[in-house]
């Protein structure tokens, strides 16, 4: 399968969109380690409908106009790293969970472990929102783009919760929490 890529600069640094003829596959990160997302060799992709929308709606989230997007995704995973990431896109803008939360919202409470490294090899940084998942005690843990990109994209829904520039219905601010992500909002 023929994937497509585009690099953009971001207040994060620099990013490469990855997509297929459909979707989005993966958005990578300048310091990203060899192997965290699964992507075949991309060609350069000027035209291109699903990396223009993935490009237009990053620029609307960076400027606090976006709270979730709309592109077409494609992650490729195992089936648990798929649910994890499934459950990522439920925590709500400007909120956040500890990797405790997200394996009891899956039914898997033991499964911490294993809920951080799917969400370490999610393919789709901020889009998924794997930024959204803190450590149990309300620090900050790693990230495919670095500490200091994660603490700027939660320090930006922060803002822009504050500001009220939100479109939809209200969310927690970012922090820790108690219960499943599913509650938050």
């Amino acid at each position: 399968m023929t994937r497509w890529y585009r690099d953009i600069e971001s207040p994060v640094g620099e990013l490469r969109l990855v997509a297929d003829e459909s979707a989005l596959v993966a958005i990578l990160w300048e310091c990203d380690t060899a192997g965290r997302a699964r992507h075949a060799a991309a060609l350069p992709g000027k035209d291109h409908r699903v990396l223009d929308a993935a490009q237009r709606q990053l620029a609307e989230y960076f400027a606090g106009e976006r709270r979730s997007f709309e592109v077409p995704l494609r992650a490729e995973g195992t089936e648990f790293q798929r649910r994890v990431w499934r459950e990522l896109q439920r925590i709500p803008y400007g909120s956040s969970c500890s990797y405790g939360e997200v394996a009891r919202a899956i039914g898997r409470p033991s499964a911490c472990r294993a809920v951080g490294a799917a969400n370490g090899r999610n393919p789709l940084s901020i889009v998924v929102p794997c930024h959204r998942v803190i450590g149990q005690n309300g620090k900050l843990t790693g990230f495919g783009g670095g500490r200091k990109a994660k603490a700027h994209l939660l320090e930006l829904e922060k803002r822009v919760m504050m500001a009220g520039r939100s479109t939809s219905g209200p969310a927690r601010p970012v922090g820790r929490s108690s219960g499943s992500c599913r509650c938050r909002g």
